[in-house]
């Protein structure tokens, strides 16, 4: 599983560890990633994910998952969460 959040595209960065002396070591900058259950009101069921700590937040600003898929660009999304996000969409367009 990659070090990935779903929602916002967040991956691992690289940088230096920098010490006292100001010698400089390579090291990972990893993002916060939850595993988490988010409910969608639309298909009238959860949905399990790995998104980023500052994502879920985000998610929770927007108002909901739904909200939050349907103003996110596909590109940044994962696989699943596009999947979900096309469902949502076919959903929507069935009820009007």
């Amino acid at each position: 599983m990659s070090r990935r959040c779903e929602l916002t595209g967040k991956a691992v960065l690289s940088g230096h560890l920098v010490s006292h002396s100001n010698r400089k070591t390579k090291r990972k900058f990893l993002p916060n990633l939850c595993n988490v259950t988010l409910q969608s009101e639309t298909l009238q069921r959860s949905v399990r994910l790995r998104v980023s700590a500052n994502a879920l937040r985000s998610v929770e600003h927007r108002g909901g998952l739904d909200s939050f898929l349907a103003k996110a660009k596909n590109d940044e999304l994962s696989d699943n969460a596009r999947t979900i996000k096309r469902e949502i969409e076919k959903k929507l367009a069935a009820a009007n």
